[in-house]
């Protein structure tokens, strides 16, 4: 055992920036619990009703939303509700709720949101008591995945070996489809002997025009990449790093409408624009994809286009004081410029970016930006490797295993990790290799105290 003053004093002052940064994020938990709780009461109607539990388990915001929708409907109704994270419940308050409604999404190829890992692990690993309950589900998925809806799925058997009845069948809904949608709402409605309004959608798209479109990745080998900026049209929108946008796809006379696409957004409201990172991708027959095709080629500048900013709690970014590690490949540099771009001016903790792709000679996106953060310290460090280079050829999770020291050094200084990205390929490999440096139970406590988080596609 060291008798180093030195070296006590180091330890103490890592030990205290690990405990505030526990006690930031039980305080953030806590404020957004009272946050709920303030909402829940407003739709509590007169008399007294039972109160329905309506529980939602988000990666990227819309179960949420759909959940207070959903909570909405039942208070109009007539019928008490309140909202709460699924992952924030033990089996015994859902048993003790009586009646639960779920929005559950599925992530990736059938997996549960990063917010819902300790759920797993402690609650679902075996059934529970919940004879008593009822529920209803509704499990948000994209068929695009093998496992289609697979965490609703699992669930969903885990509630009925528990005991719980099922109030109806489970609604599975595919990339947003609002026909599945009106099949909740219809359900809604036999529940509360009440008509569920018929529109019940998102809010509306905003208007937002097209400013400004740059090639990022001239000659490179992959897909064009282009940085997209929009200015909001007789609105003054309100987001936070880690925010998503969605934006409305037009009409093609005769087939059906084609919805909308979801995009990190890489810019902050005090530069007065959405600003966002789009990929060009083709189809099998070679023809340029529905929603790239039409913002990089189609949509002209000054031309408006319908979109609207969600709220995506689960890739918010830590306090300040908070060492902040980011992640990602492609596009996904979007989503971590924001949060960079948000500690900028601030008196920050240290921020590092890892980032990974083709070619150094042209695939360095934002290069000029990236070395101006270094300078003025909005980076503290900047690691890049590029896959196609002679010399290198590594992928972004090569970086954890070459720098493991420093990272853990981090970790155990508090720091969060924020992953976005690609899913397949990139994200997995991140996480494998982040288990291997930190250990696989370090990594599940920091995903529980909202210390790992991702935003992946």
């Amino acid at each position: 055992m060291t008798t180093d003053p030195v070296r006590w004093l180091w330890a103490a002052l890592a030990v205290g920036l690990w405990l505030l940064t526990i006690a930031l994020v039980r305080w953030a938990q806590a404020r957004a619990r009272r946050s709920a709780a303030a909402r829940s009461a407003a739709l509590v109607p007169a008399g007294d009703t039972p109160t329905v539990l309506v529980a939602f388990a988000s990666q990227t915001g819309l179960a949420e939303e759909l959940a207070w929708m959903t909570a909405r409907s039942l208070s109009d109704a007539g019928t008490s509700a309140r909202v709460s994270p699924l992952g924030a419940l033990e089996p015994v308050e859902l048993k003790a709720a009586g009646r639960v409604l779920i929005v559950a999404s599925t992530t990736g190829e059938g997996d549960a949101p990063d917010a819902l890992s300790r759920f797993v692990r402690q609650s679902m690993n075996a059934p529970a008591d919940l004879g008593g309950l009822s529920y209803g589900l509704l499990a948000l998925g994209d068929r695009t995945y093998a496992d289609f809806c697979g965490f609703g799925r699992a669930l969903d058997g885990w509630l009925q070996r528990s005991g719980a009845a099922p109030l109806f069948d489970r609604v599975e809904v595919d990339n947003g489809d609002t026909g599945a949608i009106r099949h909740w709402q219809h359900q809604l409605g036999l529940l509360t002997g009440s008509t569920v309004q018929a529109d019940w959608t998102p809010p509306a798209f905003d208007r937002w025009r097209l400013v400004e479109r740059t090639h990022l990745n001239p000659g490179s080998p992959g897909g064009e990449a282009w940085l997209m900026a929009f200015e909001p049209v007789d609105h003054a929108p309100h987001w936070v790093a880690g925010d998503i946008a969605e934006i409305g796809l037009p009409a093609i006379e005769g087939q059906p409408a084609p919805g909308s696409r979801e995009y990190s957004v890489a810019s902050l409201p005090s530069d007065r624009r959405a600003e966002f990172i789009v990929r060009l991708m083709h189809r099998p027959d070679g023809t340029p994809g529905l929603a790239s095709g039409w913002l990089t080629r189609d949509l002209a500048i000054g031309d408006e286009a319908g979109m609207r900013i969600r709220t995506n709690r689960s890739f918010h970014g830590p306090s300040p004081e908070t060492p902040l590690i980011l992640i990602g490949n492609g596009t996904g540099l979007a989503g971590l410029r924001a949060h960079w771009r948000a500690r900028a001016g601030q008196t920050a903790a240290p921020t590092w970016l890892m980032f990974g792709e083709r070619t150094r000679a042209h695939d360095a996106f934002l290069d000029s930006e990236l070395q101006t953060a270094l300078a003025t310290g909005a980076l503290t460090r900047l690691d890049r490797v590029f896959s196609r280079d002679a010399g290198d050829g590594r992928y972004v999770q090569a970086l954890i295993a070459e720098h493991a020291a420093e990272l853990s050094a981090w970790v155990d200084r508090g720091a969060a990790i924020h992953v976005c990205g690609s899913l397949e390929g990139m994200s997995k490999g991140v996480h494998e290799a982040l288990e291997r440096v930190l250990g696989a139970e370090a990594l599940l406590s920091l995903t529980e105290n909202g210390c790992y988080r991702r935003d992946v596609y």
